[in-house]
């Protein structure tokens, strides 16, 4: 079965989304600190891919 490229974006997004999640809790983990520099480094990113799929969403959502 073939998906269509908006398709595969999105679950893409979606997955890197849950990846930089999971990173995120893990180096925190390791670091026990919200405030360091890797922490705060992979938290901004995953806020930019939260950020572009709710405007990807919204846009379909019209």
């Amino acid at each position: 079965m073939k998906r269509d490229h908006a398709s595969l974006h999105d679950i893409s997004l979606e997955d890197e989304i849950h990846l930089l999640r999971l990173k995120m809790e893990q180096i925190f983990l390791e670091e026990k600190s919200f405030t360091s520099d890797i922490v705060i480094e992979i938290s901004s990113l995953l806020d930019l891919k939260i950020n572009e799929y709710m405007k990807a969403n919204a846009i379909k959502s019209k």
